[in-house]
């Protein structure tokens, strides 16, 4: 199981009492999409903190080829938006173990989530909190990215 870095523990502790925001993804080839999304999540709260897949559950996930981005690197592309105040990587195919251990008061995915289908929803809700559909830019995916370049459109 996912233990929270020394550097998450340090933000959760600055942060009590303020309005965190919980989101997660793989994040593999940053586009507007992911901009878009991140900057409304941020919206809902005072800060944002993302769960991040390691490279072993993007593999899982995805297939072999992925991740393009190594998770350092995707980590620290995330840490340099304006909107992210933190980033943990998990090892686990869902966060749910890193929600319970970071109690988010709102959990947010994009919008082809249903509420009911977010992982940690119920998590969420039972301690109090919100859990919402953000927007989806439509067209927009990292899949779409790398079928573009190798021109598999």
């Amino acid at each position: 199981m996912t233990q929270l870095t020394n550097d998450t523990l340090a933000f959760l502790e600055k942060i009590k009492g303020k309005t965190l925001v919980f989101t997660n993804g793989c994040f593999d080839i940053l586009h507007s999409g992911h901009v878009a999304y991140l900057n409304e999540a941020k919206a809902q709260g005072d800060y944002l903190i993302i769960g991040l897949n390691s490279d072993a559950s993007v593999k899982r996930l995805k297939g072999e080829q992925r991740p393009i981005n190594k998770e350092l690197d995707r980590k620290f592309v995330l840490e340099n938006l304006k909107s992210v105040d933190c980033v943990q990587i998990f090892e686990e195919d869902t966060p749910l173990e890193i929600i319970k251990q970071i109690c988010p008061q709102v959990l947010v995915k994009g919008g082809d989530w249903k509420i009911d289908q977010i992982v940690g929803s119920d998590f969420v809700i039972a301690n109090g909190g919100e859990v919402k559909s953000l927007i989806f830019k439509d067209g927009y995916s990292t899949s779409k990215i790398i079928q573009d370049a190798q021109g598999k459109m």
